[in-house]
Order: C-alpha cells, then structure tokens, then sequence
C-alpha cells in the first residue's frame, strides 16, 4: 500500500470497532488536482481510509493470514468537504464477519460535524485465484506499528494485542532483531 488515508488508530477493538484520525493537509499532492483552486480531500479517498481500517479490522481477528479485498460500497454519503488544517475523526464498526470477508459501517466527522458514512463489503480472495500475499509480512507490521495498531489495540477480554508470531518471525529474518 503506497497511499496511507489514516494517520494513527485512536482505538482498536478486536473483531468489533477502531477509531483513528487523518490530518488534512495542504502539502498532500492529491489536495491540488480534484477542484483546482479549492483544495479539498477527495471524498473517495476518505472512503479508502474507511477501507484500510475496515480491512485491518477484519484481518486482525485472522491474524492477517487471509487476502481480503474491498468488494462493495453499498452505501455512501459524502455531507461536505474535508478543508486543509481539519482532522478527520474515523470510526469503522464491524457488523457482521463471515468465513470469507465481513461488512463494515464507518464514519468520518469533522470538528464533531458529520463528514462522510459509508457502508463497506469486504471479501477474501481465495488461494486458488492468487497464490501468493497481497502484503509481505516485514512490510505488513511496519505498517501497523506506523498506524499505532499494537500501542492502542485490544482483544475481546480488554488485554492488549500480541503481535503474530509469524509477522516477528519475518521482521527478525529481515532484520536480525525484533523491534
């Protein structure tokens, strides 16, 4: 994933909800292009975000072993613009988790204002139809370290989450430390 739409998880509980902020800000090169001029985040990509988080949501509670890919947009309502300086509060809640993907509800609101809701479908792709990680496992705990996954995150009895065996197996191959 190059484009990161979330800045940090405020909150994370296992196989149920996740909080978490991004900051708009000028300097993102995406705010020049969608209404030259008045530079504002582009509702879909306030929708990726919901897409990320709802994806990590979903993987977390299988120890993101499975590709899992976004496959619907059910339901979305953009209620405005995200203007440079704001920050966007995220929450994605998950509403059902099946073998082979899960539905998200999530919403984005902005100095307490309703922003952006959606509704999000999510499925795996099965091993026979790709044979490989869409994510390397060094890459994929980076990843959730910068998002502040394991600082914030919880499993259903409120203890914090422990980090896949496999995932430090691969930092310490890569690297030849835990971090």
């Amino acid at each position: 994933m190059r484009w990161f739409w979330i800045d940090k998880f405020k909150s994370f509980e296992r196989g149920r909800c996740a909080t978490a902020v991004k900051a708009v800000s000028i300097c993102e090169e995406h705010m020049q292009g969608y209404f030259p001029g008045y530079p504002v985040m582009t509702p879909t990509f306030v929708i990726e975000g919901f897409a990320q988080m709802g994806g990590i949501l979903i993987s977390e509670t299988r120890e993101f072993r499975q590709n899992l890919v976004l496959a619907k947009v059910s339901r979305s309502k953009i209620h405005r613009y995200a203007r440079p300086g704001e920050l966007m509060s995220y929450a994605v809640n998950l509403v059902s988790l099946q073998e082979d993907g899960g539905l998200v509800e999530a919403t984005s609101h902005i100095d307490g204002e309703l922003h952006v809701e959606a509704d999000l479908t999510f499925a795996q792709v099965s091993r026979d139809v790709i044979d490989r990680k869409f994510f390397e496992p060094v890459g994929l705990l980076q990843m959730l370290r910068v998002y502040g996954l394991y600082d914030v995150g919880v499993d259903e009895n409120g203890d914090p989450l422990k980090i896949p065996e496999y995932l430090l197996e691969a930092e310490k191959t890569a690297t030849g430390a835990y971090f």
